[in-house]
C-alpha cells in the first residue's frame, strides 16, 4: 500500500501537475501565436486594399488631370468636353460619371445627367478645391438618380496665377470597388470609413456587425490609405484552431512526462533493487558470521586439545620420520586455527579496543616481513612510505592482518609470471582527509564478472583458498569507518585502495 502511494505521489508531481501547467502555458502561448497570425495575416489583406486603392486613385487623379489640362484648351467653351467627358465615362467602368464644375458649383459639362445639379456634392467640393487648390474626394457617399451609389474625387483646373477656373469631377462607384474587392478577399470582412469616421463601404458585415466596437484592436486591424484620408479596418479571423492544437500540446505533455516518469520508475526500481541485494548480502554475511562463528568456538576447544596431545606425541617419538609427520600435523592444525580465526571475525562484532595508530610506522614495520616474502617470491619491491605521522583510529594487529592479507593475495597472483618478474607496489598518501594505502601488482588480474563476487563469503578462485580473506579485510575495515577498493585488468594487474579516515596530529 505504502509503495502505491509513493507511486502515485510520484506520478501526480512528474505527470499530473506539469502536464496542466506546462499544457497551459503552451495552449495560452499558442492562443497568442495563433492571434498575432490572424492578426498578420489581417495586415495582409489591408495593404493589398490599400494598394488597390492607391493605385485607383492615382489612375483616377491621372485621367481627371488630362481632362483638366483640355479644360484648358477649350476653356472659352466647355460645352465642347461633354463628348471627352462621355467618351473617358464610357471606356472605365469604375466611374458613376464625370463632370466640369463651376467656380460657383454649378455643373458646366457631364458624360450623363444621374448628377442633378441641386445636389450639394459639386458644391462642397468647390469650395473645399478652392480653398485648399488641390484634389480633394468627398467624406461621404451618396446616391445618384440612378441608383448608384458614389464617392465624389475633384481635380481643380488652375489659370496661369493660379486662380481656380473650374473642377473636374469623377465619381468613383462603390459597387464597382466592392465587386473588385470581394474578388480579391471574398471572405474578409473590411469596412473603409472616411476622414469622419462615417462608414464608406462594407464587405461581408451584417447590420449587427457594422455598429461593433471598432475600437477593439483584438478584433478589428486598423491600415491608413496613403493617398486618401480614410482607413481601411479589417476583422481579424475569429477562427482559433485551439482544439486541435490544445489536444496536441496535451498529447505531447502527457508523452513526455509519462516518458520521464517511467525513467524515474525504473531508477526507484533499480535503487530498490541494489537495496535489496545490499540487505540480502548483509544477511546472508550475518547469517554465515553467526554459524561460522559458534562453529568456530565449537572447533577451537577440540583442537586446543589436539594440539597439546600432539606436542606430547612428538616428544615421546623423536624418529626423523615421526618427527616430520607431526610437523605436517602441527602445521595444518595451525591452518585450522588460522580458518577458525577467520571465521571468528565474520561473527557478530564484539567491542574492539580502538586506538590512534600510526599509519606509516605500521607499514615500516611489516616491512621486513613484506620485503622477504617478496624476495622469496622473486618480486620487486617498491615501497614508498612517508616518514611523517600519518594517523588514524584501529585496532594496530587487525590493521597488519589486511595489509599482510592483501600482499599475500598479490604474491600469489605473481606466481605464475614467467615473461618476467613481478612488480608489488606500496604506497601511503593523504587524500581529502583520508588516508589511503595503495598496493599495487603486476599479477594475473581478474576477470570483470569475477571481481563482483570476490567479496562474496567463500568465493574462491584458488584451490586452497577459503574465500574469507578479502570478506575478512572488509569487514575490519568497515568497523574502522573505512573501505576497500579493487580495480584490477586480466593479464595487467590488480589496484587494491585502503581507505580509512584521518584523525588531526595537532
Amino acid at each position: 500500500m505504502k509503495k502505491h502511494l509513493k507511486l502515485l505521489i510520484i506520478y501526480l508531481i512528474v505527470v499530473f501537475v506539469p502536464t496542466i501547467i506546462g499544457s497551459s502555458y503552451f495552449i495560452h502561448l499558442r492562443s497568442i501565436i495563433n492571434l498575432n497570425e490572424r492578426i498578420n495575416e489581417a495586415n495582409w489583406i489591408a495593404s493589398i486594399h490599400e494598394s488597390h486603392w492607391d493605385k485607383f486613385i492615382s489612375g483616377t487623379v491621372t485621367s481627371l488631370e488630362m481632362i483638366a489640362m483640355t479644360a484648358k484648351t477649350l476653356f472659352d467653351d466647355l460645352e465642347q468636353m461633354k463628348p471627352l467627358l462621355e467618351k473617358a465615362h464610357q471606356s472605365d467602368p469604375r466611374y458613376g460619371g464625370i463632370y466640369l464644375v463651376g467656380k460657383n458649383g454649378g455643373i458646366i459639362a457631364g458624360s450623363n445627367q444621374h448628377l442633378p445639379e441641386s445636389t450639394y456634392i459639386e458644391k462642397e467640393l468647390v469650395n473645399e478645391v478652392t480653398k485648399t487648390k488641390d484634389v480633394i474626394i468627398s467624406n461621404d457617399s451618396f446616391s445618384l438618380e440612378n441608383g448608384q451609389t458614389v464617392i465624389g474625387l475633384a481635380y481643380p483646373i488652375l489659370a496661369e496665377n493660379n486662380e481656380l477656373m473650374a473642377v473636374s469631377l469623377a465619381l468613383l462607384r462603390i459597387d464597382y470597388v466592392e465587386n473588385l474587392m470581394k474578388v480579391l478577399t471574398p471572405d474578409s470582412k473590411i469596412l473603409l470609413l472616411s476622414a469622419n469616421e462615417n462608414i464608406l463601404m462594407t464587405f461581408n458585415m451584417k447590420e449587427t456587425e457594422k455598429i461593433e466596437d471598432l475600437t477593439n484592436e483584438e478584433k478589428w486591424v486598423t491600415y491608413p490609405i496613403e493617398r486618401l484620408p480614410w482607413k481601411l479596418k479589417v476583422k481579424v479571423d475569429e477562427k482559433e484552431k485551439t482544439v486541435i492544437d490544445s489536444l496536441m500540446i496535451i498529447g505531447i505533455h502527457l508523452i513526455l512526462t509519462h516518458i520521464l516518469f517511467l525513467l524515474i520508475n525504473y531508477l526507484l526500481l533499480k535503487r530498490q533493487a541494489a537495496i535489496e541485494r545490499k540487505e540480502n548480502e548483509a544477511q546472508k554475511l550475518e547469517l554465515v558470521g553467526t554459524l561460522a562463528a559458534s562453529t568456530a568456538h565449537e572447533i577451537r576447544n577440540p583442537l586446543t586439545g589436539i594440539k597439546g596431545l600432539v606436542q606430547l606425541l612428538s616428544e615421546k617419538y623423536d624418529e626423523p620420520t615421526d618427527r616430520m609427520y607431526f610437523s605436517v600435523i602441527d602445521k595444518e592444525i595451525e591452518r585450522i586455527n588460522e580458518i577458525v580465526s577467520e571465521f571468528l571475525i565474520l561473527g557478530k562484532p564484539t567491542a574492539q579496543k580502538m586506538e590512534i595508530v600510526d599509519i606509516s610506522g605500521v607499514l615500516r614495520e611489516l616491512y621486513p616481513l613484506i620485503l622477504s616474502e617478496a624476495t622469496f617470491n622473486r618480486v620487486h619491491l617498491h615501497y614508498e612510505v612517508a616518514t611523517d605521522p600519518i594517523l588514524v583510529k584501529c585496532t594496530k594487529d587487525q590493521m597488519k592482518q589486511v595489509i599482510l592479507n592483501i600482499t599475500r593475495n598479490a604474491f600469489e597472483a605473481m606466481k605464475g609470471e614467467i615473461k618476467s618478474e613481478g612488480i608489488l607496489t606500496v604506497e601511503l598518501r593523504k587524500e581529502n582527509h583520508l588516508c589511503e594505502i595503495i598496493i599495487t601488482d603486476t599479477g594475473v588480474g581478474i576477470n570483470e564478472k569475477v571481481i563482483e563476487q570476490i567479496f562474496t563469503p567463500f568465493y574462491t578462485s584458488k584451490e586452497t583458498g577459503t574465500g574469507l580473506g578479502l570478506v575478512v579485510c572488509k569487514r575490519i575495515l568497515q568497523s574502522f569507518n573505512g573501505e576497500i577498493l579493487i580495480t584490477s585488468e586480466e593479464h595487467k594487474g590488480t589496484t587494491v585502495i585502503l581507505k580509512l579516515p584521518l584523525i588531526s596530529s595537532s
